[in-house]
């Protein structure tokens, strides 16, 4: 239903200060191509690419790529799925958008907007393995449902260190998450996450102290990007 994912795409005013951001976390550049009118950037770290875009627009959402946009947009409205916005003229490429029961912003585009590097220019980023991007949701079972009918598996819900049901796409991890949290966040997992998290503070990172009740602050942490996107940092079991 909504096609292959492309990437989170967040708004970043000063794209340069937020390349060196994740570059210092050893995430690599893609090379985009001419689509966007704006200035645009992706990094990505072999499993999630970022795009980083400077103009306005609801941050972050989910990009998809689906071709014949046209008439896939009908099929959504069939699903009682309301478009924010529609653009399907000749001279302009194809792009919807809507959001899920939270308010999350989701975006499908007709064709894809970058190259990913060659893989043995990829590696894994200093804080691990990208779990999911994590949701927070006010109704969980709602949300679930709403995945759920886009394609998704929506799992049974986990409870530690907090409830939270995963939705699998074979690209991205959705996480619905019932928290405290304010803002959607990139969870990531290392073995070595807390000594990370120690090296990332005494760097003079921001690191909001938000984390959702249950999980420990020694081991987990919330590290923020330039462009205001919260990176979630656990420590994994193995």
């Amino acid at each position: 239903m909504l096609g292959r994912f492309l990437e989170v795409s967040v708004q970043a005013p000063d794209i340069l200060e937020s390349l060196a951001f994740y570059e210092s976390l050893g995430f690599v550049q893609a090379r985009v191509g001419d689509q966007r009118t704006h200035p645009y950037a992706v990094v990505t770290d072999g499993r999630l690419s970022l795009g980083l875009h400077a103009c306005e627009m609801a941050s972050p959402a989910l990009t998809w790529v689906h071709p014949d946009l046209a008439p896939h947009a009908a099929e959504l409205e069939s699903l009682e799925i309301e478009l924010d916005y529609s653009r399907l003229g000749e001279d302009a490429m194809h792009e919807i958008g809507f959001r899920d029961p939270s308010g999350q912003r989701i975006m499908l585009i007709e064709a894809r907007t970058f190259s990913s590097p060659p893989a043995n220019d990829l590696r894994a980023s200093s804080l691990g393995y990208f779990e999911e991007f994590g949701v927070p949701v006010a109704d969980l079972a709602r949300s679930a449902a709403f995945w759920d009918s886009l394609g998704l598996i929506a799992f049974e819900p986990e409870r530690v260190p907090f409830t939270r049901v995963v939705a699998s796409h074979r690209d991205l991890n959705v996480g619905l998450y019932d928290t405290d949290l304010r803002n959607p966040v990139l969870t990531f997992s290392n073995p070595q996450m807390a000594e990370r998290i120690v090296e990332l503070r005494e760097k003079g990172h921001r690191m909001p102290d938000r984390l959702p009740r249950g999980m420990d602050p020694k081991e987990n942490a919330l590290l923020e990007a330039p462009e205001g996107t919260w990176l979630m940092l656990t420590t994994a079991a193995d």
